[in-house]
């Protein structure tokens, strides 16, 4: 009951000193009248909704729907009330200065509003405000397909120019629209890789969420050196009440079993030796491990083994693995191909010159390339969506790395 009445509380501030801007510049009475109808209206719809989650069902569209209409009315409003709270601090130094400094009681001791100030804060709240319904309808399926050369001196000789895909975090259940999955499947084997990777999450929850999807991802065509996968956070079925625990057994199961009927081998905490040539290369496949996620993955299980001399590229889905536990391992872990982060479907990235997304201030390692010691992860950005329905800035992605055999550089 307290975190109800303290989200209200925050609410109404926000609510508050968003209608101040709207309200300096709209003088109409019906107009004041509208959005403030409006506003109360919408809060009620989502408490409403908020207060039917259902924990026996999980994610559905309509919670996506509600969560995707708080980003895009809350967001701009939290921008207008930093804006219009900060004049306010502001106004309240002036006024101060003119009573305690001034001494002066022709000029107000505390100023009026600026209409120029609203102004200002109802432009920049239409920023997002506008990439948040580009995203729902446009971004979340701006499919790009991103290239990374990584360079290893002990590369194996036959592997120098091995090209591998990588998909990750499809999240199918979140899915809305044939023809652009289909596109991106498309995108995916125009790029003719070696091998093909898929680090986790093929679901948010439910195994049926895969099967209207199944014959689109079977497009996939079978790659030389093989279609290999681990499972992600959300393939445990953890973030739903379940009537029973076979209920939920039986659905991670299902749930592995869709990785094979996609026609992907499923890497279990263990690895398979990728041959070419008179060379290999161990390709080892861990459960889930989340530093504040689940831990299923055994990363000993799954080298054991191998010796550090071995040429080893990993697939954990959680990319704090790495920072927590893989890059000090004495084994020596080449290159660790993760996703998980979705880049929060938030950001802002302009190629090569700057990256930025809140969610940088929870992962140290959140989207594409990163390197400690001479060993490398990469973190996808994600190929579905979840929660939002829709991305900002960090776009669905469809990652080709190329093997380099040379001297380490980022």
């Amino acid at each position: 009951m307290i975190r109800w009445i303290i989200a209200l509380l925050v609410l109404l501030f926000i609510e508050i000193y968003a209608y101040q801007a709207f309200k300096t510049i709209f003088k109409l009475k019906w107009a004041l009248l509208v959005y403030q109808i409006g506003s109360i209206l919408l809060l009620l719809f989502l408490f409403y909704s908020f207060s039917k989650f259902d924990r026996s069902v999980g994610q559905t569209k309509q919670t996506m729907l509600t969560m995707g209409i708080v980003l895009l009315v809350y967001i701009p409003k939290i921008l207008l009330t930093l804006i219009m709270f900060g004049e306010d601090l502001f106004r309240l130094a002036t006024g101060a200065i003119n009573f305690f400094v001034n001494n002066d009681s022709e000029i107000s001791n505390f100023p009026s509003r600026r209409k120029f100030v609203s102004q200002v804060a109802m432009g920049l709240a239409a920023i997002p405000f506008a990439s948040l319904i580009y995203g729902i309808f446009e971004g979340k399926y701006n499919f790009k397909v991103i290239k990374q050369t990584v360079f290893f001196p002990d590369l194996p000789d036959a592997f120098d120019g091995f090209r591998i895909t990588q998909i990750s975090d499809v999240h199918s259940g979140s899915f809305d629209n044939k023809e652009k999955i289909e596109y991106a499947i498309d995108l995916v084997n125009q790029q003719n890789s070696d091998m093909i990777l898929f680090t986790g999450d093929i679901v948010n929850t439910h195994a049926k969420e895969m099967h209207p999807w199944l014959d689109t991802f079977n497009r996939i065509k079978p790659h030389k050196y093989g279609k290999y996968a681990v499972l992600g956070n959300h393939d445990y079925g953890e973030y739903i009440t379940w009537p029973s625990i076979k209920d939920k057994e039986d659905n991670f199961q299902a749930i592995k079993n869709l990785y094979h009927q996609i026609g992907f081998q499923l890497l279990l905490n263990e690895h398979a030796f990728i041959e070419k040539e008179a060379d290999k290369m161990a390709l080892v496949g861990v459960e889930n491990w989340g530093h504040n996620f689940k831990k299923a993955g055994d990363l000993n299980k799954a080298a054991q083994g191998l010796t550090k001399e071995d040429f080893k590229i990993l697939m954990s889905h959680d990319p704090s693995h790495w920072e927590h536990v893989i890059k000090k391992d004495d084994k020596h872990f080449h290159l660790t191909l993760s996703g998980h982060t979705h880049g929060l479907q938030f950001g802002i990235e302009i190629p090569g010159f700057f990256k930025w997304s809140p969610v940088q201030y929870m992962y140290k390692q959140w989207a594409g390339l990163y390197e400690n010691s001479g060993r490398y992860i990469y973190v996808n950005r994600g190929f579905g969506f979840h929660a939002y329905p829709g991305r900002v800035g960090i776009w669905p992605e469809i990652t080709v790395i190329e093997l380099k055999k040379g001297k380490s550089i980022v």
